[in-house]
């Protein structure tokens, strides 16, 4: 019964965190409170283990905060491999795209666990306030609250797929080449880059901002020079081969670069009206080293 609904248990937890780690440690916390009750007793297994996965990952999400506030540098959701036909099922995709878990960090766990839940799996307020522990009315007060939130943050998403991957195929094409005109042309002038190296590689401590700082980044670090000690910040020596590739991560075309095998890096780009808007650069090795090369 707990094997059937895992899979479910793992996109809740993971929506509400931010972070594939402590979600499989809320599921298997799950598991164990699952296992210590009589089974015979439980009218809805599906309901009872989503409320206690929820609850679970909201006071994991609680201690969670606190540590991030320590994080060196950005802090960026983990990035996860997933289907391509995630992309089918709207609601889905949407909640677990990058730059919307970007956009739930900045929401109170109990806020951020609503929207989750009614946005995405749509969960009944009745259901949902009882998960959280509060009345219905407080409940549907944090989800207006959080929806609003999330709608004045959240970019504006290209629908296209297709399009988002020809630009990612570019960006790669540009950046791999060193073609600084090529990828200039791609850029809004008011362009974010966001790294996430968590002090174990490489990456800048602050966003940066605007077409030349972005640019100049970019350019910096695809020289042989800048690739070696990248290399050597993560333990690795030797000539090493680059490798670039377009993956599905998180419901969306995102570059991979690997280094030796390794992956030691994943780009997401926000595309707002055919201009690249937003760069988020994850190398925490601890975060992608689950993506294969």
């Amino acid at each position: 019964m707990f094997e059937e609904h895992r899979h479910l248990l793992t996109g809740v937890a993971y929506r509400i965190l931010g972070s594939l780690a402590d979600a499989e440690d809320v599921v298997q916390e799950a598991w164990l409170r699952w296992s210590g009750v009589d089974q015979a007793t439980v009218d809805d297994p599906k309901a009872y283990l989503v409320r206690v996965t929820s609850r679970l990952a909201i006071d994991r999400l609680r201690w969670a905060k606190s540590r991030r506030e320590s994080y060196v540098g950005p802090w960026l959701p983990e990035p996860i491999a997933t289907a391509p036909d995630v992309a089918e099922h709207v609601e889905l995709a949407e909640s677990v795209e990058l730059a919307m878990l970007v956009v739930l960090e900045t929401l109170s766990p109990l806020e951020r666990a609503v929207f989750v839940l009614r946005e995405a799996f749509d969960l009944p307020f009745s259901e949902i306030a009882e998960i959280i522990g509060r009345a219905e009315p407080a409940t549907r007060q944090l989800a207006r609250r959080a929806r609003d939130h999330v709608q004045e943050k959240r970019p504006r998403f290209e629908t296209d797929l297709g399009e988002r991957r020809r630009m990612t195929e570019r960006f790669i094409t540009a950046s791999a080449s060193g073609d600084l005109d090529g990828l200039i042309a791609m850029l809004s002038k008011d362009v974010t880059l966001v790294s996430d190296g968590g002090g174990k590689a490489r990456a800048p401590l602050r966003a940066l901002l605007g077409v030349d700082n972005v640019t100049r980044f970019l350019g910096a670090i695809t020289r042989p020079a800048e690739i070696a000690k990248f290399a050597a910040s993560l333990g690795m020596a030797g000539d090493l081969e680059v490798g670039f590739r377009i993956a599905e991560v998180n419901a969306a075309p995102a570059a991979v670069v690997s280094l030796g095998g390794r992956v030691i890096a994943v780009l997401s780009l926000v595309i707002i009206d055919g201009r690249v808007e937003t760069i988020y650069l994850m190398a925490n090795p601890e975060k992608i080293g689950r993506l294969s090369p």
